[in-house]
């Protein structure tokens, strides 16, 4: 058989496996299997110490030790209410604005992603929290599906994140390590928090029935000085531990594996300091942190054997020959790979997708003599569309599961459609300003 005929059928076996919904990790570990006993000439026990040899490298990485951190981190806080009384204090601050609540939702979203990096936690924290209350002043079904989903997904791209560490764990280079993405990624969410905050205020100011303020008698209970003092109490321990972890990183004191650590104590601080931390909260977390970290490490695996594989027989030299040897303009071919990222992203999980392109697409991006940490943002910030891009996002499901009956998934599908917009403006942005990524690096780390 062809190389390219090889290459093809992994890919499109790999797609039926899972429409079939087959689980990711093992389909992507069969794929893999089939192919490598196929290309190999039927030697189980090549494949088998190529696996092993490849599995090992993988988990002897360091920089993985941050994942469990960083997961127990998100759990602990999710636990001890940090968002309850920040988004009470900013109801009043700034619920008597047009959209104000909308305003407040993505406020807390982007406080709350630089301190948990988990997506199920900030959706269904906030789906909770902000959904009744956004109900009861009138906020149409879809600006409230699509604010509350959309400032969730903050926090995959907002560091200290998951998918942060996994890309600068899979790629090992130093212009795409841990601390160079958390650096080159702060600009590019404050961003997208930007743009989420100026859609909703000039939305709800051209069409006031879409986010109308509270009443008058709401907010006119509290002076300037107890909003003031309201919002700062609820602010300083979510940014006291934000300065923890982030500072410690980009100030060069700890490593990103360290901070995690640092940030997992903080967390059990806050927890402490809001009367939460008690036996049940302390179980309950390591155990949904150990389920959260299998589930990421098996993944791990399962990408690590299909692009071990997809490599090692020539499927990247086929993907990069026909992109680079096609004579595209090289801008063209970044549209290409960026475009095939966000149809992946409508039906797969973000790890398989970072661990099946990131070892074809980033040395392309390479000999293109693209930036390589710039095109890394580029991709996390195109796979942050995959928590909202229908049918298969995360985040739709998770705001369904939690959001009151009335709420239909066609209420979800319409809201959250202006917000991909605005993530794929983002993207835009980037293009046209590399800066925003690779200044902040340059500062800190030279």
């Amino acid at each position: 058989m062809s190389l390219e005929f090889m290459t093809a059928a992994m890919f499109v076996t790999l797609i039926l496996a899972i429409v079939l919904g087959h689980p990711l990790a093992y389909t992507l570990a069969a794929v893999a299997t089939l192919f490598g006993l196929i290309d190999n000439g039927f030697s189980l026990s090549m494949l088998f110490e190529m696996f092993v040899n490849n599995t090992w490298g993988l988990m002897n990485n360091y920089t993985l030790v941050a994942i469990p951190l960083f997961i127990l981190m998100a759990q602990l806080l999710d636990r001890s209410k940090v968002s309850d009384a920040l988004f009470e204090s900013l109801y009043v601050v700034l619920g008597s604005i047009k959209g104000g609540l909308g305003l407040a939702v993505v406020v807390v979203c982007t406080v709350f992603a630089a301190t948990t990096g988990i997506i199920g936690a900030s959706v269904v924290a906030m789906g909770l929290l902000a959904t009744p209350a956004l109900m009861s002043k009138g906020y149409q079904k879809e600006m409230t599906a699509g604010i509350v989903c959309a400032s969730g997904t903050l926090g995959i791209l907002i560091p200290p994140s998951i998918m942060m560490v996994v890309y600068g764990g899979l790629t090992g280079m130093k212009e795409t390590s841990v601390g160079n993405l958390f650096a080159g990624a702060i600009f590019p969410g404050l961003l997208l928090a930007g743009l989420y905050f100026a859609y909703i205020l000039i939305r709800c100011n051209i069409n006031p029935t879409l986010g109308p303020p509270i009443s008058k008698s709401e907010a006119a209970g509290y002076t300037a000085a107890q909003k003031w003092g309201m919002t700062l109490k609820s602010l300083i321990p979510p940014l006291a531990l934000i300065l923890a972890v982030m500072g410690t990183i980009l100030a060069g004191v700890a490593t990103p594996t360290e901070a995690a650590g640092l940030g997992a104590l903080g967390a059990l601080v806050l927890a402490a300091f809001n009367r939460k931390l008690n036996w049940t909260v302390l179980k309950e977390s390591a155990h949904a942190t150990l389920k959260t970290t299998s589930m990421v490490m098996l993944l791990f695996i399962g990408g690590k054997f299909f692009s071990t594989v997809f490599l090692s027989m020539g499927g990247g030299d086929v993907v990069a020959d026909l992109l680079i040897g096609s004579g595209m303009n090289r801008w063209i071919i970044l549209f290409i790979m960026m475009f095939i990222v966000f149809i992946m992203g409508m039906f797969i999980d973000w790890a398989a997708i970072l661990l099946i392109t990131v070892p074809i697409f980033l040395p392309i991006a390479m000999e293109l003599e693209f930036d390589p940490l710039w095109f890394s943002l580029l991709m996390c910030v195109n796979l942050q569309t995959s928590f909202l891009s229908p049918p298969f996002g995360y985040a739709l499901f998770y705001f369904k599961g939690v959001a009151p009956p009335e709420y239909t998934m066609m209420h979800i599908y319409r809201g959250i459609i202006p917000f991909v917009l605005l993530q794929l403006i983002s993207i835009a942005f980037l293009c046209l300003f590399p800066s925003l990524v690779t200044w902040l690096p340059g500062v800190f780390f030279g």
